[in-house]
């Protein structure tokens, strides 16, 4: 069962004029909650702000939004924080001081996935992605293309699909970032021109680095992803899963991978 406060107050429902319904107008992020703490949350509410100002939406003070999640989450929950612009009459112009929506959404926790961390198969998708750098790593409303593209495959045993951009170089997950070995460097694709920045991303390249691990961000072709040592996925809700499979492509579940599952387990036990 979900539980939602709108601006607050306990309600499924927002206004149909609100911009984030007629237009997308907003941003969102989800995380995990245990034992009603906000994993990875700094990472998480540095996102949302960033994303909010570079759409030019204000953002809700961190407070108000860490407190609305205590009263809808004390234990174990996903929880969902979307920001929209708020009610402004038709038309895409919106009027000056628009009061922005904010939802809160509990869910039931993600449960894991057993199988899954221990690799998964992946595929390619035929739906490219639009390229808008002003856009660029913001996780906003408009999600339909990782709607589209997740309606490619109803095979269970493919776990996730791969998404391109007009050039043809991998950009991300339907729902996650990449993340790939090449010699000693984890290098994950660079979301300057599309995608999402996601907060397990971040937290990934943090531990890498702070290991001493070399990190690129950087363009990334399907030819170079399968000639990768290993390949795994990321976002707030599965944490890591390691790519076993992709096309003819083979891997067991590698160093790396693991050690970062298994570090980022060690930081939410420590309410990191």
């Amino acid at each position: 069962m979900a539980s939602f406060l709108v601006n607050g107050l306990d309600a499924r429902s927002i206004d149909a004029d609100d911009r984030g319904l007629m237009y997308g107008d907003g941003v969102f992020r989800t995380l995990a909650v245990r034992s009603g703490r906000a994993l990875n949350w700094v990472r998480h509410y540095r996102l949302l702000a960033r994303d909010c100002g570079m759409i030019g939406l204000p953002c809700p003070e961190e407070a108000v939004l860490i407190a609305e999640m205590s009263r809808i989450s004390p234990g174990d929950a996903t929880v969902k924080i979307v920001v929209t612009r708020g009610t402004s009459g038709r038309g895409y112009a919106h009027e000056e001081g628009t009061v922005p929506t904010r939802v809160v959404a509990a869910y039931p926790a993600f449960a894991g996935d057993a199988g899954a961390i221990d690799g998964v198969r992946v595929r390619r998708c035929e739906l490219v992605l639009a390229e808008q750098p002003l856009l660029a790593g913001v996780k906003s409303l408009n999600r339909l293309e990782n709607v589209l593209a997740r309606a490619e495959w109803r095979d269970p045993a493919i776990r996730e699909g791969l998404l391109a951009d007009a050039g043809g170089r991998l950009v991300e997950g339907t729902m996650s970032n990449v993340f790939l070995t090449v010699g000693d460097r984890l290098v994950t694709p660079a979301i300057s021109r599309c995608g999402v920045s996601g907060a397990q991303r971040e937290r990934i390249l943090d531990i890498a680095r702070a290991e001493g691990m070399a990190c690129e961000v950087r363009d990334v072709d399907f030819g170079e992803l399968a000639a990768a040592g290993e390949v795994f996925l990321t976002n707030s809700l599965i944490g890591v899963w390691p790519v076993i499979a992709f096309g003819d492509r083979h891997w067991l579940p590698g160093p790396v991978a693991r050690r970062m599952q298994q570090r980022i387990a060690e930081e939410d036990a420590r309410g990191g």
